[in-house]
């Protein structure tokens, strides 16, 4: 898979070749991921070991980049489902593809808008139990625009943390990411991977 970095795309000439900042919205919908896997962190920041990216395609060929901030007030409990509740904001400009001129055209005004959306949010309606592990329910919302979700979640315990894991497929034209000749789906697909590994303290 190619590392999304300046290399892929300064080996790309054509027009259409320049990074794609839609990702960053959809780095927005890992707060989602990170909502959910951070379910058992009793409002606990996710640590170092933690880890939330984002896989999309541009010209149908795989590209990551990774997002580092998230903001997480959960309150669970296992015992509890009923009262289980998590609320997820993103600084959305904190998309990093590793080069700081990509950085700022995430941000810009054709794809996720952070001078006027800046934060990217998800707020759990239900948290129930699902095989091994949650599917946690509730609203997600980027660029103003709010869609309801579910995503499975997969929960281990792991000595004095908890460690959440999952996929969250998403479409980013349905949150209006990609304006102008970036909602052509044959340059940058509509369907993105939103995956994440969360590790938070147990309580």
């Amino acid at each position: 898979m190619e590392n999304a970095s300046s290399n892929y795309f300064e080996r790309n000439h054509m027009k259409h070749q320049r990074f794609n900042p839609f990702y960053c919205a959809i780095a927005a919908v890992l707060l989602s991921a990170s909502a959910l896997a951070a379910v058992a962190g009793n409002a606990a920041t996710a640590d170092a070991k933690s880890s939330v990216s984002v896989v999309f395609k541009q010209l149908n060929v795989p590209v990551e980049g990774k997002f580092k901030q998230v903001h997480a007030d959960v309150q669970f409990d296992p015992a509890n489902l009923a009262a289980a509740r998590a609320r997820i904001d993103i600084d959305v400009a904190s998309f990093d593809i590793g080069a700081a001129e990509y950085n700022k055209e995430v941000a810009g005004k054709d794809w996720f808008n952070a001078a006027a959306y800046p934060t990217a949010s998800f707020t759990s309606t239900q948290i129930k139990a699902s095989g091994a592990g949650y599917s946690v329910a509730g609203s997600l919302t980027i660029k103003g625009k709010s869609s309801d979700v579910v995503i499975p979640v997969q929960y281990s315990k792991q000595g004095g943390v908890q460690v959440f894991d999952g996929v969250l497929p998403i479409k980013r034209l349905q949150f209006d990411v990609g304006s102008g000749e970036w909602k052509d789906t044959s340059l940058v697909a509509d369907e993105v991977q939103i995956k994440f590994h969360l590790v938070v303290p147990a309580k």
